[in-house]
């Protein structure tokens, strides 16, 4: 089988070459990369004769995969996988594989750096202590006994629910399924829009799909309490960022904390988002930290293993 990277996993070779000596032990040729390929013409040329891709977060467009007629299996080193042409994968019964849980403590600790920094106003103090000033007009506010709510009960919102309740925090939750592991976690299940009413800080943890696309909208938006937080680390495109840069803008809600936008960064600058007051923003950095990137490494390798073994893991598609 020969099995080409199409972007690096952000590890140092000697790591890379130590998550893939299994298989280029059983004879299976390795073709690392050292720089991404995004454009669609360098990907077909790359994937030519391969069997198996790796890929991380770049675009995996029906064009490529209907060109690559060798390829049988599909390795992304990320969580979702929105980015990869399902339908085309379909077409050819290409088996897709994720890394589910490589970052599912890194993403939930960065949830709460967004939201210990809004509720403390740390951005502000940072600048005005720069400034020789003090804390007036900056005294924030404590988690403890605010209602989060958490849209997505899966790993990472069961995680974010966790250490929420150490802050002793009051939990509900909203998913099409009900996860015996949420509920005794304390997370009390509600419908969205009462979710969205009766929270004061909400946080997403849910895949983008059709039916989740612009979840947050401006029904949505507008039932929230005037003191309240949105925080999404989840995918872009869940939330109508237009809507919420007008919320912020008009004082409507307290703030948001953003690590994902409707496009990956780099940002266009003039966007409402980067203009609008009381946000948080990250360039989608909740997953990257080097424990986490190891993981995602290893598991991303390893799925290739599983699957020529007969026995494929973490299948998506």
């Amino acid at each position: 089988m020969k099995i080409v990277m199409l972007e690096p996993l952000g590890i140092s070779n000697d790591a890379l070459h130590a998550f893939a000596a299994p298989l280029i032990a059983n004879g299976h040729d390795f073709i690392p990369c050292e720089t991404r390929l995004s454009d669609p013409a360098d990907q077909i040329a790359a994937a030519a004769d391969a069997d198996v891709l790796i890929i991380a977060n770049s675009p995996l467009s029906a064009e490529v995969i209907r060109a690559s007629g060798s390829v049988k299996m599909i390795s992304v080193a990320f969580t979702g996988v929105d980015h990869v042409d399902a339908v085309a994968c379909r077409e050819r019964s290409i088996v897709v594989c994720n890394a589910r849980g490589y970052c599912t403590n890194t993403v939930a600790e960065l949830v709460f750096g967004h939201i210990l920094s809004l509720l403390r106003n740390l951005n502000a103090c940072d600048r005005r202590t720069r400034e020789g000033g003090t804390k007036d007009g900056l005294v924030g506010h404590e988690l403890e006994g605010r209602t989060l709510g958490i849209v997505g009960t899966g790993a990472i919102g069961r995680r974010v629910a966790e250490i929420a309740r150490v802050f002793r925090c009051n939990l509900l939750g909203f998913d099409s399924f009900q996860h015996p592991e949420a509920l005794s976690l304390g997370i009390r299940y509600t419908d969205l829009n009462d979710l969205f009413a009766r929270s004061d800080i909400i946080t997403l943890h849910t895949p983008l799909t059709e039916e989740t696309r612009h979840m947050v909208n401006r029904e949505r938006i507008g039932l929230m309490k005037p003191g309240a937080l949105l925080i999404n680390a989840s995918r872009g495109p869940v939330v109508e960022s237009e809507v919420l840069a007008e919320a912020l803008m008009a004082g409507r809600i307290a703030g948001a904390g953003l690590d994902v936008f409707d496009t990956e960064p780099p940002l266009d600058v003039t966007q409402p988002l980067l203009q609008a007051p009381h946000t948080l923003l990250t360039p989608h950095i909740a997953f990257a930290t080097g424990e986490s990137i190891l993981r995602r490494a290893e598991l991303t390798l390893g799925n290739i293993t599983a699957w020529l073994d007969g026995a494929p893991r973490n299948v998506c598609l």
